[in-house]
């Protein structure tokens, strides 16, 4: 895919986090190491968003995703997510090729406590032109962690924020294998454990586990894992300016470095360049794509120097190393944008192979 050349700067005030005047943010939207490879294909034909991948530690990998109701009868624009859904599923595979469905590993009527309650609002259309149900009652981003110091899995998620009680929540595996079943952990047993979406999880080197919320938040979890030891606290991050909304939160680690990943809309100005500043709209700017930016730091808290984009479309998604050492992002195709970002498939599961190159993260392109 060929994309138009885009040199989109952005001038921030980094107050308090370091001087101000600084520019970053300069990227060529059509350099081959942004781009989705020719021939990317879905790892399955299954309505899926957010993407998420990980290798586990008896070899295989697993992959989850906020996905459709599979029985539901939906409207003319077919499957979505964005009212009502029914549970958390899991695929493994041994390959990264054949997937095996593990089914649905934690039901929304029979598993949840709290999440189980909806919301009644009046019938609508989304942004995106889906037809919305009365009832409001969806999990989304769902991540699925193993942690080696509890030696346990955990899945991580969100309630839609149409549902009663909005936010984030952990769940832990009570026979201590990938397929569950999974309960609350005591930090969320009667609400959210963070009142937003897009929450995740990270084990650093030295057994310390942390939640990571909506991208700019994060917070140790106490070492029996069944809650936070601290009011979750904002990353030191380099910002844009304006900040527009990100979301998509994801912490990993490579080469000594803490790499928080976020994902962004890419919006399109009258003269042709693009921005990440999302008032570009008021000034006649359009949607173009969601696209997954990077930001490093030495130290899990920060400073996060400049953001730099990692993929172009690739957003919400995270990174994952395979068996052989080789790294790739997530990704599932938003069918967001407009006419001339073109997605090679719509909210399908895919990965994208990626390299470390000096000092970021960059698409591998076709080996």
């Amino acid at each position: 895919m060929r994309l138009d050349l885009v040199a989109f700067v952005a001038w921030v005030s980094f107050a308090p986090f370091t001087s101000a005047g600084a520019q970053y943010g300069v990227f060529d939207a059509r350099s081959p190491d942004l781009q989705i490879p020719a021939g990317t294909k879905p790892l399955l034909e299954v309505w899926m968003r957010d993407t998420y991948v990980m290798l586990g530690p008896d070899g295989n990998y697993y992959l989850t995703g906020t996905t459709a109701t599979p029985d539901r009868k939906f409207d003319e624009k077919g499957p979505h997510c964005w009212d009502w859904n029914d549970g958390l599923y899991l695929w493994r595979s041994a390959d990264l090729q054949k997937w095996e469905a593990l089914g649905r590993v934690w039901s929304l009527d029979t598993d949840a406590t709290w999440q189980k309650e909806f919301a009644i609002r009046k019938p609508q259309r989304h942004g995106t032109g889906y037809l919305l149900d009365a009832k409001r009652r969806a999990v989304w981003a769902p991540e699925l962690h193993y942690i080696k110091s509890a030696t346990n899995w955990f899945l991580v998620a969100c309630m839609n924020d149409t549902a009663t009680q909005k936010g984030s929540f952990i769940l832990r595996s009570r026979s201590g294998k990938p397929e569950g079943p999974y309960e609350n952990i005591e930090g969320n047993r009667n609400g959210p454990i963070f009142d937003h979406i897009d929450g995740s999880l990270f084990e650093d080197d030295d057994g310390s586990v942390w939640f990571v919320g909506h991208n700019h938040f994060f917070a140790r979890m106490k070492p029996d894992l069944s809650g936070l030891t601290e009011a979750p606290r904002r990353f030191l991050e380099t910002p844009y300016d304006p900040e527009p909304y990100i979301e998509g939160a994801f912490l990993f680690k490579h080469a000594g470095k803490y790499h928080l990943a976020h994902a962004i809309w890419s919006f399109r100005l009258p003269d042709g360049s693009f921005t990440y500043d999302a008032t570009s709209e008021k000034r006649g700017g359009v949607r173009w794509s969601y696209d997954c930016v990077l930001a490093s730091a030495e130290r899990l808290e920060g400073p996060y120097g400049p953001r730099y984009t990692a993929g172009v479309g690739i957003g919400h998604n995270n990174f994952f190393r395979a068996r052989d050492g080789s790294w790739f992002a997530t990704h599932f195709g938003n069918p967001r944008g407009t006419s001339e970002f073109k997605q090679p498939f719509l909210c399908r599961p895919a990965i994208i192979p990626m390299r470390w190159e000096k000092t970021r993260f960059v698409v591998r392109g076709q080996d």
